[in-house]
């Protein structure tokens, strides 16, 4: 009876931390990812308006990664001096700005440019918000709260593809400005809404939110405290070669959701389906399928405090399914059922995937190590969808890229299951959760 009471109360307070952190986080982290890939819808339109090639688009979309990836650790390292509410807040409204600006690209340079400085100012938003949550949550209770922030990216498929198709059709025209422009402008707008709105929503960590009282803030203090250990610094982190097998694991799974998110809609197209709208519907189901699969990983993850294999066979499944994809794409029907599988597979490894580091690194300095694992690993995001235009120019059909994307997933899944847990960590957590 007398532990049932913290437990209840703890329960009440995540409750009101659930509902005041996670839709907002959510929302904001959907509007990070459409604004990050709309570019692959707009490709339908523009591509033929700035006489773009297959490889002149895809080095466009890749190189949002390498602005990302130069700036994301400065920005995670300053996280815990500036806090997350500026942090986050100045990361949403740099971006959403610059989105909207990518309306006036008239020429191959300015594409590369702008998609360059997109990465730049977003840099920083999806580690800093990982780092972020680490401050309000257990380890147990980490790897569903991933997961529900996590949807945003899949809600950005299922929802932001048919929105911007559907902006880019009912907007065509007005203005004199063509329906890619305003759909980047318009899409742009709720960026820097959510900037100026996390000033007021966020708070930089537990012991200065002004919505708890005293009494929860020592009981979630305890309570994340417990089992935390020594801390790390950012010395050691860049010392640890575990960091870098994440690292490498994590690249190749980026490599396989990225090549996806820039190209679903172009493949769709290939495979018969011209109708604007149409690509627009059907590039949402693979995400449908994304999201009920990151719940139950994240569900089952926690339950068993498992990640390594959570992790490694859905990356080998996804691999085998984009293969099949290929071999099936004759067949509409049975060649989007295994994008869906494939993409559900990438995007539940995925999810799993950073209650990993979160539990690895500990202290202040596990936003620099949250931030050196995305930041290598965020390379895959140009290397694929640069491969994949490179290849489709080099050979009018995106399937060559599709099958190395596979083999790069192959490879993804022997990493993740090579990077075993610390048996001490496991024995600590398990007595900890008895």
């Amino acid at each position: 009876m007398h532990s049932s009471k913290p437990a209840s109360e703890l329960s009440a307070i995540y409750r009101k931390i659930d509902w005041r952190l996670l839709p907002f986080l959510l929302v904001c982290y959907f509007v990070a990812y459409l604004d990050r890939v709309n570019v692959g819808f707009a490709k339908l339109q523009m591509q033929s308006d700035l006489n773009l090639s297959d490889a002149a688009y895809g080095l466009g979309a890749g190189i949002f990664f390498i602005g990302y990836a130069l700036f994301e650790t400065p920005s995670n390292l300053l996280l815990p001096k500036i806090g997350a509410r500026k942090t986050l807040s100045r990361v949403m409204i740099l971006w959403g700005t610059t989105s909207a600006c990518m309306m006036f690209v008239e020429t191959e340079r300015a594409f590369y440019v702008l998609r360059f400085f997109l990465g730049v100012f977003e840099a920083g938003f999806a580690p800093g918000m990982l780092f972020y949550l680490t401050y309000w949550y257990g380890r147990e209770r980490l790897g569903q709260v991933l997961a529900i922030v996590m949807l945003a990216a899949p809600l950005g498929g299922i929802f932001g593809a048919p929105l911007s198709v559907w902006l880019m059709t009912a907007f065509e025209g007005v203005h004199g400005l063509s329906g890619w422009q305003w759909m980047f402008f318009l899409e742009a707008i709720p960026a820097v809404l959510l900037g100026v709105l996390a000033l007021k929503v966020l708070s930089d960590k537990p012991a200065t939110a002004p919505w708890l009282s005293e009494p929860e803030k020592q009981v979630l203090a305890a309570h994340i405290g417990t089992g935390r250990g020594d801390h790390h610094s950012f010395k050691e982190v860049l010392k640890d070669p575990r960091v870098y097998l994440m690292a490498a694991g994590y690249f190749c799974l980026i490599c396989g959701i990225y090549a996806m998110s820039f190209w679903l809609p172009t493949i769709i197209k290939e495979s018969g389906i011209h109708d604007t709208m149409q690509i627009g519907w059907y590039s949402a189901i693979p995400y449908i399928g994304a999201m009920a699969g990151m719940l139950i990983f994240a569900r089952t993850s926690d339950r068993f405090y498992e990640r390594r294999w959570h992790t490694a066979l859905p990356a080998l499944i996804g691999a085998i399914c984009l293969t099949a994809s290929v071999i099936y794409k004759t067949h509409f029907g049975l060649s989007l059922l295994f994008l869906t599988l494939a993409t559900t597979m990438m995007w539940s490894a995925y999810t799993v995937f950073w209650a990993i580091p979160s539990q690895h690194l500990k202290g202040d300095a596990a936003a620099g190590g949250i931030a050196v694992i995305n930041t290598i690993g965020l390379t895959g995001g140009f290397l694929s969808p640069t491969l994949m235009g490179y290849v489709k120019t080099a050979t009018g059909n995106s399937d060559s890229g599709l099958v190395f994307i596979s083999v790069i997933l192959l490879l993804g899944a022997v990493l993740l299951a090579a990077n075993k847990p610390e048996h001490a960590q496991q024995r600590a957590t398990s007595t900890q959760t008895v």
